[in-house]
């Protein structure tokens, strides 16, 4: 059974054991947050639109400290010791968030943005915002640089996806349930029990991490194995560190153009993508009167869009990169996007917006995170878990902050959607055109490495 299993999801002879426990690892890592994402995001909105932006620009220097730090911890230790420690991290800051909240609520404080708020309240929600939007980027990141030093390019292609949907099911269920507790409870103490409820299973995927280490270093099928036969198998880490200095990932990215167009895509995609959240955050501060509504409104659209995004694992994504390669297969988010605008301009009302901002994550998570990451697949080991958070999270919101401007920028000129989706067109073609040079540049490197 275990063999009919392995051949029906295109894998060979001992990768199904490798791949179910990534699944596990990447289910815990994403659901975990999505119990923490919707709350997030009703903090932001919560005294309006103006804040969220400041807050953005605050979450961009933010991430910048935050790789650095990062950095200099990679260059001092091991794989074993450096994921862990960043995953306890995480635990730790959403025990000391939900301490203080329940704090403020047994003083009397009342839901972030409620008429009972207090000032401490308002300074947690805030800085739980930052904390979130900088870490979640920083959480994922570290998952698949670690994924790439497990798989090579070979096995990242057949099998990424399939540990995609690990993470896709675990933002369902997440998403589902919050939608669930917050409809059923308008309780002062909702958003610390839901940071809970996060940090458990953040917990549990340190567990599967581990174990999924040890079993990589015994079997012939990873790369991490001195008996691998891959011919990318990069070095064993095990027992040392990686070595270099604390900004060895900045400079990296810097000097090296392959790194340097990952993070102009990357940049691209999060400024299309905080054009669609703005959108979607006015639709949800439009229609929600309380916070409880606001954190249902949010975990609502998630769970829309992890769904679609579920479908799209299943039965499309790999069969599009085996057969339009790792280039024209980034080149489809462009295309979405164009595609999107045009209709939300001649159709604007609330269904259009949640089906775009469905199909677009679908296509950002489904489609082209497992090419995105298989593009790291040709680096060294050194840049997957330095350089790779330097493009993940830095560059990442700092096209957030793009996005701010150019919506601001928009607004300030008047646009009206038609202008909007008339203005994104050239670069929407620029994006694409930058895809496919990415998956160029890919296969020159996958071929001197041979």
């Amino acid at each position: 059974m275990t063999h009919r299993l392995a051949r029906a999801l295109n894998m060979k002879e001992g990768e199904l054991p490798l791949a179910l426990l990534a699944v596990g690892f990447h289910f815990c890592v994403l659901c975990g947050y999505f119990f923490l994402r919707p709350v997030r995001d009703a903090m932001g909105v919560s005294r309006g639109m103006s804040d969220l932006r400041w807050l953005f620009v605050v979450t961009s220097i933010v991430s910048l400290a935050l790789v650095l730090a990062f950095g200099g911890v990679v260059a001092r230790t091991n794989r074993r010791r450096f994921i862990p420690i960043a995953y306890l991290f995480v635990i730790v800051c959403l025990l000391a968030f939900s301490g203080l909240l329940v704090w403020d609520g047994l003083a009397g404080g009342g839901l972030i943005g409620s008429d009972t708020e207090t000032v401490m309240a308002r300074g947690i929600g805030y800085s739980f915002y930052v904390w979130l939007s900088a870490i979640n980027l920083f959480t994922t990141s570290i998952f698949w640089a670690f994924m790439v030093d497990v798989f090579d390019v070979d096995q990242g292609k057949r099998m990424f996806a399939f540990i995609g949907i690990g993470g896709t099911l675990g933002a369902l269920v997440g998403g589902t349930a919050t939608t669930a507790i917050s409809s059923m409870t308008t309780s002062v103490f909702l958003p610390a029990g839901l940071m809970l409820l996060g940090a458990a299973f953040f917990a549990v995927g340190i567990i599967m991490m581990l174990t999924l280490d040890r079993l990589a270093l015994a079997s012939s099928k990873s790369r991490l194995s001195n008996k691998s036969s891959a011919p990318l198998a990069s070095n064993n880490l095990e027992g040392r560190t990686i070595g270099g200095t604390f900004w060895g990932g900045l400079r990296a990215v810097i000097s090296s153009p392959y790194l340097l167009g990952i993070g102009v895509w990357i940049v691209f995609m999060a400024t299309s993508n905080t054009m669609i959240y703005f959108t979607q955050a006015n639709i949800v501060l439009g229609e929600a009167d309380t916070f409880s509504q606001r954190v249902a409104g949010f975990a609502l659209f998630d769970a829309l869009a992890q769904f679609v995004t579920l479908l799209t694992q299943m039965f499309i994504t790999t069969h599009l990169i085996r057969r339009m390669g790792i280039g024209w297969t980034l080149a489809i988010l462009p295309l979405v996007t164009m595609v999107g605008f045009a209709i939300l301009s001649v159709w604007t009302v609330y269904g259009v917006m949640a089906v775009f901002q469905a199909v677009h994550r679908a296509t950002r998570y489904a489609v082209s995170r497992p090419s995105r990451e298989t593009l790291f697949s040709v680096i060294p080991p050194a840049d997957k878990y330095k350089a790779k958070p330097v493009v993940d999270v830095f560059l990442y919101r700092g096209g957030d902050v793009a996005g701010v401007g150019v919506d601001g920028m928009f607004a300030a000129m008047g646009f009206t959607l038609p202008m909007v989706a008339m203005a994104t067109a050239p670069i929407a073609g620029i994006w694409g055109l930058l895809s496919v040079t990415l998956g160029r540049a890919q296969q020159n490197l996958t071929r001197e490495k041979l």
